[in-house]
């Protein structure tokens, strides 16, 4: 699974000057501590899990190639 951000950098990436790749990759690492944090929260509410789960749960499901 590809996450939005990655896919845009994926579509654009070609196109657009070096410069602006660091502010891409800033923002798919804005996005996997966002998705790390609600998964995080949302076990925690129910008394489980950990943020090294929400870690793990990340790298498997949005493994970057």
């Amino acid at each position: 699974m590809q996450t939005s951000v990655e896919w845009l950098f994926e579509e654009i990436k070609h196109i657009i000057p070096n410069t602006f790749l660091n502010k891409f990759e800033q923002a798919k690492e804005m996005e996997k501590q966002q998705i790390v944090d609600a998964y995080y929260i949302s076990n925690d509410m129910e008394g489980r899990g950990t943020l090294i789960d929400a870690e793990q749960y990340y790298k498997e499901t949005f493994k970057s190639k």
